[in-house]
């Protein structure tokens, strides 16, 4: 196991990072879905009531996001945790397509697939 898989649990043995990584990756989810609310709001009157909600609820997905990403990174390294932010590209191409009918073209797909693979590698060799 390397030292991404586990942590020092209290001396009693080792503890999992996979709720750890996953609570970072729904993080990474709001943090990429605030910029759908923003977006919406954009086609709504300034200042009009639903603006008003939109954008709160935007300054909400964002402190909640940074409550977690400091959690997060109690226990995973700023390197690691790092890289794996880029996954709100991927999140942001996906909403893009699911809330806006835009098109996921080759470069996109080829660029989500360069985004894992780096990911996996930087998440793979992080013993010290």
């Amino acid at each position: 196991m390397t030292e991404t898989d586990t942590i020092q649990s209290g001396g009693n043995g080792k503890k999992s990072l996979v709720p750890y990584f996953v609570l970072m990756h729904f993080g990474f989810l709001m943090y990429a879905f605030y910029s759908v609310l923003g977006k919406i709001a954009t086609k709504t009157e300034f200042m009009s009531a639903r603006f008003i909600l939109l954008y709160a609820a935007v300054f909400l997905i964002i402190f909640i996001y940074a409550v977690l990403w400091q959690q997060v990174l109690k226990v995973i390294q700023l390197s690691v945790a790092s890289s794996n932010k880029s996954m709100t590209i991927v999140w942001g191409i996906f909403f893009g397509r699911i809330f806006f009918g835009e098109a996921i073209k080759l470069n996109m797909i080829i660029g989500a697939v360069i985004i894992f693979v780096g990911i996996l590698i930087l998440n793979g060799d992080t013993n010290e």
